[in-house]
C-alpha cells in the first residue's frame, strides 16, 4: 500500500467520526493546536529558514520567498487565526430551509463535505489553513504541499497532530504526504474512493493540471489577473494610496494587482505621481504607448495584460472610457478580483453590474479578497469558479447539505 492510499484511508475513516463531532470538540481541539503550535514555535521557524534558504539557493525572486517564509508575527497569526475560527459559528447541523409538501416535514440541513484533499504550493501557512477549517467544518483533511516548504510543512503538521492527540478529535483527521515526488498528485487525483472534494492551491500550471485530471470534484482556486481601473472622477491621492497598496504590501499573492487602466482625461495628472510612489518601492512599470507619453516605462506587450506577475511589477494602459475599461477586463480577468475607483455612482453601478468577478471592488484594494479580511476567520483559497463556491472559501463553502423527510408512515399516491 502506498503512502498516499495509507493516509488517504486513515482521514476517510476519521471523516465518519468527524461528522459526529460536537461543536465544544472541535473548538477545543483547535485550542490544543493553536497551543501545540506556540509550544513548536522554534523548530517550525528553524525547518522554514531551511526553506527558504533553498529557495534563495535556487533563485527564487523575493515575491515568491515572502511567500514561503514565517515569522514570529505570523506563526502568532496562525496561533490566532485558531481562535478565531473557534470563535465561529458553526455551520454543521444549520437548517437552511424548511418546508411542509405533500403531509411531509422537509428539511434541508448543512453536513460536512467528507474527506478533503488538499494540493498545494510554497505557502506553509496554507498547511494550518485548510487544518481548522476542514476539521470546524466537520471535514478531514489530506494534505500534499510543495518540495519547496517541505520542512516547513511538515513541521507544522507534526504540531497539528501533537494537538490533536490532546483532544477528543481522531489525531488522523489531518495527514500529510512525506514524499514530494509528483507521482503522488496524480494518486491523490483518482481518489475519489476516498476523498469527497479536491482543492489545488497554487500556480495556474498546478490548478490546470488538477482540473484536468482529477475523477474527484474539483474546486478551483484562482490565478488572480487583478486590475484596477481608474475612473476620471477619481480622487488621484487616495486612488495611489490604493494603487500602491494593491500592488506592493504583499506582491505575491493573488489578489495583487496586476494591470491598472486608467482614464485619458486623468492620466496626465495620475501618472507622474503614481509612477514616483511606485518607483519609490521599486516597482517595475510597464506601459501602453500612450502611457509611455506621460512616464518613463518599459513598453507593454500583449502577454503584459494576460499575466499574473506575483511580483513588483505593474501594467499600466491609458483607456477612452469606462466602457473601453470594462472590455479590457472582461478579455483578461481571471474573475478574481476587480475594481473601480470613482466618485460617480452610475459608472460604479455599471462596472459592479457588468464585471464577472469573484470579488467586485469601489473605492478598495483588491488586497482585501481574503478570507479573515470578509470576516469567515481565514480561507481555504479563492475560488474563482460558480460551483459550488466563489471567492474566499469558508466554513460554509466547506459544507453541502441533506434533507432530512419526516413523514406519518407516509406512502406515494
Amino acid at each position: 500500500m502506498t503512502e498516499v492510499i495509507s493516509k488517504a484511508s486513515k482521514v476517510k475513516a476519521a471523516a465518519k467520526k468527524l461528522a459526529l463531532a460536537t461543536t465544544s470538540e472541535k473548538n477545543e481541539a483547535l485550542t490544543a493546536i493553536a497551543d501545540a503550535l506556540n509550544e513548536s514555535r522554534l523548530e517550525i521557524l528553524k525547518a522554514n529558514a531551511e526553506d527558504v534558504k533553498n529557495a534563495r539557493e535556487k533563485g527564487v525572486r523575493e515575491s515568491l520567498v515572502d511567500r514561503l517564509k514565517l515569522t514570529d508575527k505570523r506563526i502568532d497569526s496562525m496561533i490566532n487565526a485558531c481562535h478565531e475560527v473557534s470563535k465561529l459559528k458553526d455551520p454543521v447541523g444549520e437548517v437552511i430551509n424548511s418546508w411542509v409538501e405533500k403531509e411531509l416535514r422537509v428539511a434541508q440541513i448543512r453536513v460536512p463535505l467528507g474527506a478533503i484533499g488538499m494540493i498545494y504550493e510554497s505557502r506553509p501557512n496554507v498547511t494550518l489553513d485548510a487544518t481548522i477549517l476542514a476539521l470546524k467544518a466537520g471535514n478531514s483533511v489530506l494534505l500534499r504541499g510543495g518540495s519547496d516548504a517541505i520542512r516547513s510543512n511538515l513541521a507544522i503538521a507534526k504540531a497539528i497532530k501533537g494537538g490533536l492527540s490532546n483532544s477528543s478529535l481522531p489525531e488522523t483527521s489531518v495527514e500529510i504526504i512525506e514524499d514530494t515526488d509528483r507521482k503522488n498528485v496524480q494518486e491523490m487525483l483518482n481518489l475519489d474512493n476516498y476523498l469527497s472534494l479536491i482543492i489545488p492551491r497554487g500556480g495556474a500550471g498546478l490548478i490546470k493540471f488538477v482540473v484536468e485530471n482529477s475523477s474527484v470534484p474539483v474546486l478551483e482556486t484562482g490565478v488572480g489577473n487583478c486590475h484596477i481601473f481608474v475612473d476620471e472622477t477619481a480622487n488621484i491621492e487616495k486612488s495611489i494610496e490604493i494603487i500602491d497598496n494593491a500592488k506592493t504590501q504583499r506582491p505575491g499573492t493573488c489578489n495583487a494587482v496586476e494591470t491598472v487602466l486608467v482614464h485619458k482625461n486623468i492620466a496626465q495628472k495620475l501618472l507622474p505621481a503614481l509612477a514616483r510612489r511606485l518607483n519609490s518601492k521599486g516597482v517595475e512599470i510597464r506601459g501602453c504607448e500612450t502611457t509611455r507619453k506621460f512616464i518613463d516605462a518599459k513598453a507593454a506587450s500583449e502577454e503584459d495584460w494576460a499575466t499574473e506577475y506575483l511580483d513588483l511589477i505593474l501594467a499600466i494602459k491609458v483607456v477612452n472610457s469606462l466602457d473601453e475599461a470594462i472590455y479590457h477586463i472582461q478579455k483578461y480577468s481571471t474573475g478574481h478580483s476587480e475594481a473601480i475607483l470613482t466618485e460617480n455612482y452610475s459608472n460604479a453601478r455599471a462596472f459592479t453590474t457588468t464585471i464577472d468577478a469573484a470579488a467586485v471592488y469601489v473605492n478598495a484594494s483588491t488586497r482585501f479578497t481574503d478570507g479573515e479580511q470578509f470576516g469567515f476567520g481565514g480561507e481555504i483559497g479563492i475560488s474563482t469558479q460558480k460551483l459550488h463556491a466563489r471567492g474566499p472559501v469558508g466554513l460554509r463553502e466547506l459544507t453541502t447539505y441533506k434533507y432530512i423527510v419526516l413523514g406519518n408512515y407516509k406512502v406515494r399516491d
